[in-house]
């Protein structure tokens, strides 16, 4: 690529419709940084959303914070967002999103920004829109909000998916940033929880709405309580809550080695859309 000055650039409020018009293009890909532009990142949070545009359009976006998250990029514009981030390396933890632009994005970060701790190449991206009740799911009754009082319960259950998940740790020394960032959630209506002798035995969170479509995240059942048959019934009762309260689209993503969590999801009535991938850093 013939290298001119960057046509990327970091978006102001004055861009949120048209970002948003980008997002819905695929919304059940692009349901995380739709959210955050309905939250008022681009007043809140100043150049975390990079737009590249062609002739006076918006054609595509990188979220670029602590994740890089590409939204309807092409080759090109992958292009122009790696060269824009090349010295964020050490601001940045993972990169997220569609399989195809997550692969060429990291492909020319890599060289640059050196191995990744891991790399989920295929996460099939999950969607539905019917309430599982009506397809006949057995709902279990336990799954409520959180309440905020219920935070320092939530926190063990929260860390131990985290790093289940992730590796490491989502905090060392003091958690308070972590509890804040789950209160957050959690005041918002969107955790929900099991619990039994005053503990959580299961998790789920919605992490992202928009334009009518909700996504699912931090899922998570008490070691204790796997292998049972009861997963299929949590689960449901969570969408069943989200698509009644928040959104009658549904969606989340999951390691397709994740078997069990796979048959839980096709149970509940989720049905593969597309595949994400996530490069861990």
């Amino acid at each position: 690529m013939l290298r001119t000055r960057n046509p990327v650039q970091a978006l102001s409020a004055s861009d949120r419709d048209s970002a948003l018009e980008v997002c819905s293009r695929d919304l059940a890909a692009n349901v995380f940084v739709a959210a955050r532009l309905l939250e008022g990142a681009l007043q809140t949070q100043p150049g975390t959303v990079l737009g590249h545009k062609e002739g006076g359009r918006l054609q595509s976006l990188c979220w670029s914070s602590a994740n890089l998250v590409p939204v309807e990029a092409t080759d090109e514009s992958l292009g122009w967002f790696s060269e824009r981030v090349r010295r964020w390396r050490r601001h940045c933890a993972s990169i997220l999103g569609p399989q195809e632009q997550v692969t060429e994005l990291w492909r020319q970060l890599e060289p640059t920004w050196g191995p990744a701790r891991a790399v989920r190449s295929n996460q099939p991206l999950m969607s539905m829109t019917t309430l599982p009740s009506s397809r006949g799911v057995e709902l279990d009754e336990r799954v409520r909000p959180a309440t905020e009082d219920e935070v320092d319960l939530v926190m063990p259950a929260a860390a131990h998916m985290f790093e289940g998940e992730i590796g490491y740790p989502p905090y060392t020394g003091s958690g308070a940033a972590y509890r804040s960032a789950l209160l957050a959630l959690i005041d918002r209506g969107h955790t929900f929880v099991v619990i039994e002798d005053g503990a959580v035995v299961f998790k789920a969170d919605v992490g992202s709405v928009a334009l009518g479509c909700a996504q699912i995240q931090g899922v998570w059942l008490a070691p204790h309580l796997r292998g049972q048959g009861l997963a299929t019934a949590l689960m449901a009762s969570v969408v069943e809550q989200v698509m009644t309260t928040r959104a009658r689209w549904v969606t989340l993503y999951v390691n397709d080695f994740n078997a069990s969590a796979r048959a839980t999801y096709e149970k509940v009535g989720f049905v593969e859309v597309g595949s994400f991938s996530t490069v861990l850093l």
